[in-house]
């Protein structure tokens, strides 16, 4: 199939306001734009309701920045976030929004490696580069960015950034006991506090209890796309979801979730008629490891390209930023706080040691996803997940399940090689 020729809207007074770098960020919107042609559009196949998140991409910075500073207009907070540890209902009880600016792209990296070393995460630098080189709308319209600490490239950088924008962090425990519980429900506590300070006004328990409904009814909208990705032939391709999940971090959260669940709608259709984006009994592979953030889509685009179907993803981006619900029965505020804390908890980030729970985590999504194989990503210098990698492998080894690890970045230098191996992998998946 022929790309279509797409268009990533423009406006460069908006821009210029914002104070960015407009002439070079305009080079950076036509790049995207013809990406996303084809990766996205040349695809077969596509469920008619993926329209709405084409349109989202279209406007990504233009209508969408737009609608954002409405909302600060207002006088209500708009958070920048890097890890899906940011308690967003406390934003969204507050009337904010919250807005996920991890980097994906390697445009900016070069940006960042004129003050932070080279040797560390890909991810981090590309965030922190688009700050510096003012490359990127949503880092100028929020009124804070909220870091956290779940790794010491992160960790450090915040502090070097908190010198272009104001930057809140928050303690991240790194095991599960008790008493780490305890530091977490504090830092929930204070950080409640700051966005209260940013808005000028309390969150009551009936604002956070409306979020918590508001967010939970997000995560469901995505569940039940994860649970159909389970059938075969595959309804929507894994590029497709992933979008999709990229996108629930930039999106108004009602609006998102209403979406989905009309892709939804339209996908138990396909699944009732047999209609997949691949062939029934295509290689079907769960991706598990690092965030990939929008728009980083090397590893999904090489994998079907080469025939296979992703059907899972195992990460920030994926299963883990929505598999886990907050308890909507809470009543008051300190327990609304107590439920929501104990839902963050429950994320198996591998910042945490032990993390037996992602181990089996990642069983379990494979065997729920009917995927015949699990690719391992891991970006380059990110420690916690390259040495977890280990624990990884080493379960699919003894469950006998089809494994490949890589480690890469956000550059095109290694997709020979990368497409070699996962050839490889695919004819392994296959037998």
């Amino acid at each position: 199939m022929t790309a279509t020729r797409f268009e990533v809207k423009a406006d460069p007074a908006m821009w210029a306001g914002l104070d960015m770098d407009v002439a070079r960020f305009d080079k950076a919107r036509q790049m995207l734009a013809e990406a996303y042609s084809t990766m996205y559009l040349a695809q077969s196949g596509r469920p008619e309701k993926m329209a709405y998140f084409d349109n989202m991409i279209s406007g990504i910075f233009e209508s969408r920045i737009r609608e954002m500073l409405e909302v600060k207009k207002a006088g209500k907070p708009v958070v920048g976030t890097f890890c899906v540890y940011i308690p967003e209902e406390i934003v969204v009880a507050a009337g904010g929004v919250c807005v996920g600016l991890c980097g994906g792209s390697p445009g900016s990296i070069p940006d960042a490696e004129k003050i932070l070393p080279r040797n560390i995460c890909p991810m981090v630098k590309s965030a922190y580069g688009f700050k510096a080189g003012r490359i990127c709308p949503y880092f100028q319209a929020v009124d804070f960015v909220y870091g956290e600490t779940t790794c010491d490239a992160k960790k450090k950088t915040w502090e070097i950034l908190d010198r272009l924008v104001p930057t809140y962090v928050m303690e991240i425990p790194q095991m599960k006991r008790e008493r780490d519980r305890t530091l977490w429900l504090n830092e929930v506590h204070d950080f409640k506090a700051q966005v209260e300070e940013v808005s000028g006004r309390a969150i009551a328990a009936e604002d956070l209890a409306a979020a918590i409904r508001v967010i939970n009814d997000k995560r469901r909208a995505l569940q039940r796309l994860s649970r159909l990705r389970a059938a075969d032939p595959a309804p929507i391709s894994g590029k497709d979801a992933l979008l999709i999940e990229q996108i629930a971090f930039y999106d108004e959260p009602v609006r998102f979730a209403a979406k989905v669940n009309e892709l939804c709608d339209e996908l138990e259709q396909r699944v009732r008629a047999k209609t997949g984006v691949a062939a029934q009994g295509a290689p079907r592979v769960m991706v598990a490891g690092t965030p990939m953030a929008l728009p980083n889509w090397k590893v999904h685009n090489l994998l079907e390209a080469a025939g296979a179907v992703v059907v899972n993803e195992e990460s920030c981006i994926g299963s883990r930023y929505f598999k886990d619900l907050i308890d909507e029965n809470r009543a008051g505020l300190e327990r609304q706080l107590e439920a929501l804390t104990d839902r963050y908890m429950q994320i198996d980030c591998s910042c945490f040691t032990p993390n037996d729970e992602r181990i089996d985590q990642v069983l379990q999504e494979y065997r729920d996803s009917g995927a015949q194989g699990i690719l391992h990503y891991s970006l380059q210098f990110c420690h916690t997940y390259n040495i977890e990698e280990i624990r990884i492998r080493e379960a699919c080894e003894k469950e006998g399940i089809p494994y490949l690890s890589i480690e890469t970045d956000y550059s095109p230098e290694d997709v020979g090689q990368l497409q070699t191996r996962i050839e490889a992998f695919l004819e392994q998946v296959s037998d």
